[in-house]
């Protein structure tokens, strides 16, 4: 495995971006507005991160993120 595909992430930084405001209890509507998107795109980047994951939601995605190491709790 070479150091590029060892820091390589599952999430793009916006997925990140989001998944971060979603911990910190942020409604989809509030990170829509944070971030100067839609609604449905901050949606439509939940909805990617859940399928990568091949979970069933976004409390599935959250813990599944924890236990990989791609998202951390502050």
């Amino acid at each position: 495995m070479t150091e590029e595909s060892k820091n390589r992430s599952l999430l793009t930084a916006r997925e990140r971006e989001i998944f971060h405001l979603l911990v910190d209890d942020h409604t989809t509507k509030e990170i829509a507005g944070r971030l100067g998107i839609s609604e449905k795109t901050v949606r439509n980047h939940i909805s990617n991160t859940i399928q990568k994951l091949g979970v069933s939601g976004r409390a599935q995605a959250i813990v599944e993120l924890l236990r990989l190491g791609e998202l951390k709790l502050h």
